[in-house]
């Protein structure tokens, strides 16, 4: 390991991974508790949970996937395919010193735990989801499945396929993006009924032309945003959209792992204004064909996509009552 530093958060750490390295931050001595977190955020998405983590007994442990942050970003768009990034997980608990570990993601960062467990189970010995629940790999390729949604409208995974389209979007002004990404999510600040959806791009329109302005959420203050921004506008945004990239990719890969439930202890969380998780209402109620392991599933009233800054209490609180019974 290298490159130990103190913070209020927790201590800094780069650790080697299949890439290169990983960045993550740790806090706490204890059961190790492996937080993933999703696009377009960082560590910095669970600064709430380290100490929270830590204070209850924890070794909790947050980290940059790659592409984002302090962690390696390859030039090679495949670089970014699911079973990657489960290897960089491997990486990190025995970089650790440790045999395994609970993984708890959101966003982007649930799929990664799900198949980390999924891929992994002699590793990852309980998975956690945010925001998105763990659909079990099948039906048609993905980029098919997203073509069709929209109609006229272009969905927005279709949208970040194509390597730059998106990035030309972004990167002029990220700060102001990325705001708007995350007030569109939110409970309190996303468009209101009978306004075009946030999700969808219009033809020859970009994403942000339907996100709100104006107004921060109320999870979000003013230096958090400076802390995402600068994050993005030292890296870019290609890395994080990346993942986006790989999806048909993992389809293939995953191919032996086709409907696979997920068998080890499990919790899901999501927020009842996210889209996500009404668009997934199936998958949720598959759980207990696709999660057997599920100790327990809620949904958070009046929350948005980015539940564990949103409702950061109520997420704690959800996860060391299931952490306990592990």
């Amino acid at each position: 390991m290298s490159q130990l530093t103190p913070v209020a958060e927790g201590i800094h750490r780069l650790v080697p991974s299949p890439a290169g390295r990983v960045h993550l931050v740790e806090a706490g001595e204890g059961p190790l508790v492996l937080l993933v977190h999703g696009f377009p955020e960082s560590w910095y998405s669970w600064r709430h949970q380290l100490p929270a983590l830590a204070a209850a007994g924890y070794r909790a442990v947050a980290v940059d996937v790659r592409g984002y942050g302090r962690s390696s970003r390859p030039a090679d768009v495949a670089a970014y395919r699911m079973t990657e990034l489960v290897e960089d997980g491997v990486a990190v608990v025995r970089a650790l010193g440790e045999r395994s570990a609970v993984i708890v993601g959101h966003d982007w960062g649930a799929g990664i735990a799900a198949d980390s467990a999924l891929l992994r189970p002699d590793v990852f010995r309980a998975v956690a989801m945010l925001s998105v629940p763990y659909v079990p790999r099948g039906g048609p390729r993905p980029s098919e499945a997203f073509a069709a949604m929209g109609g006229t409208d272009e969905f927005y995974v279709s949208y970040f396929q194509t390597p730059g389209r998106a990035e030309a979007e972004i990167e002029p002004d990220v700060r102001g993006w990325l705001a708007g990404m995350y007030a569109a999510l939110s409970a309190d600040t996303m468009p209101g009924p009978g306004a075009p959806d946030p999700h969808f791009v219009a033809p020859g329109g970009r994403l942000r032309d339907r996100f709100p302005e104006g107004r921060l959420p109320g999870w979000l203050g003013a230096a958090d945003l400076d802390f995402y921004a600068a994050e993005f506008e030292r890296t870019g945004l290609t890395g994080a959209l990346n993942r986006y990239r790989n999806m048909d990719r993992d389809w293939s890969d995953l191919a032996p792992y086709d409907g696979a439930p997920v068998t080890q202890p499990s919790l899901f969380i999501g927020g009842a204004q996210d889209a996500t998780t009404r668009w997934l209402a199936d998958a949720v109620d598959a759980f207990p064909a696709t999660l057997p392991g599920l100790v327990s599933s809620h949904l958070l009233d009046d929350c948005g996509h980015w539940v564990q800054q949103e409702r950061p209490n109520e997420v704690n609180g959800l996860l060391l009552d299931w952490l306990t019974q592990l």
